[in-house]
C-alpha cells in the first residue's frame, strides 16, 4: 500500500461510492490501495461517518439517527474522561488512537454547541414571557387607558398560542 500519497477526484469519487453501497473500511481500503486510516481521515474531511457494524467490522454511512434526546454535558464530559484515560493505555493500537482521539474532538465540538444551544433556549424562553410582561405593565399603567390595554391583551395572546 502507498503511504502519504495524496488523493485525486477519482479515487474521492471511488470512495463515494463504494460508501454508498455499504463496503467495510477494508475493502475500500484495498479497492483504493489506501491505509484504512487514510480512509477514515478521507471520510472524516467528507462528512461521512464510520459505524460499526454488527459483526464489530466497520462500515460506512452517509446518514445517521437522531437521538431522541441530547445528551448531557455531564455525560459527555465523562465519556471525554474515559477516552483520556483509554489514551493513556500502553501500546495502544494506532487506529484506536485515532478513534479515540476523533471522539475527543467530538466532545468538545459537542460542548460549546450545547453552550450556545443553552443560550439560544434561555432567549427564547424569556421572550415567550415578554408578552405576559408587558400585558402586565399595560394593565399597571392607567395612562393608556382599558381600551388598548384590552387591544393589546388580545394581539399578544394570539401571539403567545401561536
Amino acid at each position: 500500500m502507498t503511504k502519504g500519497k495524496p488523493w485525486n477526484r477519482e479515487e474521492e469519487q471511488t470512495l463515494i461510492q463504494l460508501v454508498k453501497k455499504g463496503k467495510s473500511i477494508d475493502i475500500i481500503a484495498k479497492a483504493l490501495d489506501k491505509s484504512e486510516d487514510a480512509i477514515f481521515i478521507k471520510l472524516q474531511r467528507l462528512g461521512l461517518e464510520v459505524v460499526e457494524a454488527k459483526k464489530n467490522s466497520p462500515t460506512t454511512t452517509s446518514c445517521s439517527e437522531l437521538p431522541k434526546d441530547l445528551p448531557t454535558v455531564e455525560n459527555v464530559m465523562k465519556r471525554l474522561s474515559a477516552a483520556l484515560v483509554a489514551l493513556e493505555t500502553p501500546d495502544i493500537a494506532k487506529k484506536e488512537i485515532i478513534r479515540l482521539r476523533r471522539l475527543i474532538q467530538g466532545f468538545k465540538t459537542y460542548k460549546e454547541l450545547f453552550k450556545g444551544y443553552a443560550y439560544y433556549r434561555d432567549i427564547e424562553t424569556e421572550l415567550t414571557q415578554c408578552p405576559r410582561q408587558f400585558i402586565y405593565l399595560l394593565e399597571k399603567n392607567q395612562f393608556f387607558g382599558s381600551l388598548i390595554v384590552q387591544t393589546e391583551r388580545q394581539n399578544w395572546a394570539v401571539s403567545v398560542l401561536a
